[in-house]
């Protein structure tokens, strides 16, 4: 398994807060078992919440942030959206490049920071991608994701109390006053879920653009 950590302390320390992503798929070569979060099936916590809710996407446009291998986006495809994924790893993107060779998602490697188009979506999925990045960019990349809904966000995340310390090392767990951020960029929050899955707090917030 690659060292997340030490990977994480040495892009830090040369000033690359995100380098480190592109270095650990690379590191992988192929193998899932080295990236830690690779699980081939889309998360849990977008599974059960789209049996609840029965989202149709057909005729609409959704955008998957932080796509990974492409398990959620794939899974947000068979929802009907035509979607667009995103990985600021170009090793990531074209591993699900040679994982989906029928697909009808559209891969693309770019920053969050530096998004190449301006279109907006019907429907965006932020899972995990936020809280991977340091505290100090969390007010910045919720904006850039608010920045791209055009309807609805769905966005996953471990979950704190205002008072808890975000600690040093990823991933940082967000709180509902940072989630606030996005209501900066004309979103207004429509559904709100705090559980415990898998041994961690977690927030399941759904917005809509004004």
């Amino acid at each position: 398994m690659t060292d997340v950590l030490s990977l994480f302390q040495k892009h830090m320390q040369n000033d690359d807060p995100t380098g480190w992503f592109e270095e650990l798929y690379a590191l992988a070569d192929g193998d899932p078992d080295n990236v830690p979060w690779a699980r081939l099936q889309p998360n849990i916590n977008l599974t059960e919440w789209q049996q609840r809710e029965q989202r149709d996407g057909t005729g609409k446009t959704a955008l998957v942030v932080g796509c990974g291998l492409g398990d959620d986006a794939e899974y947000i495809a068979g929802m009907g959206y035509t979607v667009t994924a995103f990985d600021i790893s170009e090793s990531a993107i074209d591993w699900c490049k040679r994982r989906w060779t029928d697909t009808t998602v559209t891969y693309i490697q770019a920053d969050l920071f530096d998004i190449p188009f301006t279109q907006q979506f019907d429907f965006v999925y932020e899972s995990y991608t936020v809280q991977a990045l340091p505290p100090p960019l969390h007010e910045r990349a919720l904006l850039q994701v608010a920045a791209t809904v055009g309807g609805e966000l769905l966005l996953v995340c471990r979950g704190r109390d205002e008072s808890e310390p975000q600690g040093s090392t990823p991933p940082w767990a967000l709180s509902t006053g940072q989630l606030a951020t996005l209501e900066q960029n004309g979103l207004a929050p429509a559904a709100f879920e705090d559980f415990f899955a898998a041994g961690a707090r977690r927030f399941r917030a759904l917005y809509t653009r004004l």
